[in-house]
């Protein structure tokens, strides 16, 4: 069973640790069972492909590599790393609880 990350796509994080410890970034994927994002315009790596209809001449190509989830941060709404938590919500149109992610700092909450 996979695990559940504090991170999920389209999040904007900051990289805690490491080396691109500093930067920002958009998350474009999130890999559960692995515990690894990749962030635009974090870690580049060449890759070195082979030719096809996408890359007709193959070549190198600069791409992000994943990096582990604990060394990012989710940021709030004014840019601050904050850590993450849980709190359920209840819909007042079903009634039905649904579980929202908050930051910490200011309380606000991350998934709309």
């Amino acid at each position: 069973m996979p695990t559940k990350l504090h991170i999920r796509k389209g999040d904007v994080v900051r990289v805690i640790s490491g080396n691109h410890k500093g930067s920002e970034g958009k998350v474009l994927r999130v890999f559960p069972e692995r515990e690894r994002v990749i962030i635009e315009g974090v870690n580049m790596r060449m890759r070195h492909m082979k030719p096809s209809q996408a890359y007709p001449q193959g070549g190198r190509v600069e791409r992000e590599a994943p990096i582990h989830a604990s060394n990012v941060m989710p940021l709030d709404r004014k840019g601050v790393p904050t850590r993450i938590g849980r709190k359920p919500i209840e819909d007042t149109e079903t009634g039905k609880i649904r579980w929202v992610r908050y930051a910490k700092t200011t309380g606000d909450e991350l998934d709309n």
